[in-house]
């Protein structure tokens, strides 16, 4: 084995092939288990490789070869909320199955921030693209990376692109939430929402005025607030519909920040409104809290899967999927206390 000493500096293939005593274009050929080297020198090349620390830069070798990168990358609105990183982390595992590696961008619901993501991710040529968007338009693509890229959005649609998209029953989910809670009884049911820019926010609340308008009970629109944008705002909002001098007697929020915000408020009302949520929460079978529960295992896997497919050569129409959401009842929804 050649007796070579880690170098501080980053490795280069000349360093390998000189503690290897081969050219540097043998070395190449064994790191890239190319046909024609020598069993031998292969092994004393990839042993120096080790003992030196050398990496192959796969972004150079795929610009050489103007080939797409063994990476994919992903573009998701929010790091802090679960419901995305379970998403990536069911992506990830589909990816790393066929040995693609997802990097992931943070737009912080940023459409600026997501444009430079984007960019970046074009720029260093990734396999493909998953998009959980920001952005209020997604106009075709004019620059020559870009076209043809695969790419699938999640969650949110892709407006005015022609793209793959893997979404959720949202009007349906928020329907048969309203639905569950008219049933029980309620009539004065208030709303606390997201960003009134989401599709999946409008998607919703449209789900949620159809339910009124099927069952002919009237929406009192001081009851709806739909823009709270996090848990904090959908505190405050809360403890402004708990305020009125005719609260509501069940509340309907449309994502897991909202209720957060919305059990908050609620820690301290003896007699709180029922609850409901679009959006599954990590314990809400613990707090007995009742959900429109969906799968974001489900889409990230979905997701993949598509990319994949796109990736292989799969060149027929735009493909859109809806992933079913479920109903799922616990002690948060109980009918209308009489005071």
């Amino acid at each position: 084995m050649p007796h070579a000493q880690p170098n501080p500096e980053l490795p280069t293939l000349h360093q390998v092939a000189e503690a290897a005593g081969v050219s540097i274009k043998t070395a190449s050929r064994a790191l890239n288990d190319e046909v024609h080297v020598a069993p031998r020198t292969s092994r004393r090349v990839k042993e120096a490789a080790t003992a030196l620390g050398y990496r192959r830069n796969l972004l150079a070798r795929d610009l050489r070869s103007h080939s797409s990168s063994n990476v994919v990358g992903m573009v998701i609105a929010d790091a802090a909320n679960p419901f995305y990183s379970g998403i990536a982390l069911a992506a990830a595992k589909v990816l790393s199955e066929r040995g693609l590696l997802l990097f992931l961008g943070f737009s912080d619901e940023d459409a600026a921030m997501e444009t430079r993501i984007v960019d970046g991710f074009l720029e260093r040529r990734v396999a493909g693209l998953l998009v959980i968007s920001s952005r209020r338009s997604h106009p075709q693509p004019s620059s020559a990376s870009s076209r043809g890229l695969p790419t699938v959005f999640l969650d949110r649609p892709a407006r005015d692109l022609d793209a793959d998209e893997v979404l959720f029953d949202n009007i349906g989910g928020a329907r048969a939430g309203i639905d569950h809670l008219l049933a029980q009884g309620h009539r004065r049911i208030g709303v606390i929402g997201d960003l009134g820019a989401l599709p999946t926010h409008r998607e919703r609340i449209a789900g949620v005025r159809r339910a009124f308008s099927e069952a002919e009970v009237e929406i009192d629109e001081a009851l709806f607030i739909t823009d709270a944008t996090d848990a904090d705002g959908a505190e405050t909002a809360m403890q402004t519909l708990l305020s009125l001098p005719a609260p509501p007697t069940a509340v309907f929020t449309t994502n897991n920040r909202m209720a957060v915000g919305a059990i908050r408020a609620c820690s301290d009302v003896p007699t709180p409104p029922a609850l409901i949520t679009f959006d599954d929460l990590e314990l809400a079978g613990a707090l007995g809290i009742s959900v429109v529960a969906n799968s974001p295992q489900d889409m990230g896997e979905r997701g993949a899967r598509m990319l994949l497919e796109r990736i292989d050569g799969h060149d027929g129409p735009r493909r859109r999927v809806r992933l079913r959401t479920e109903l799922t009842v616990h002690r948060s929804t109980a009918p209308p206390s009489h005071r």
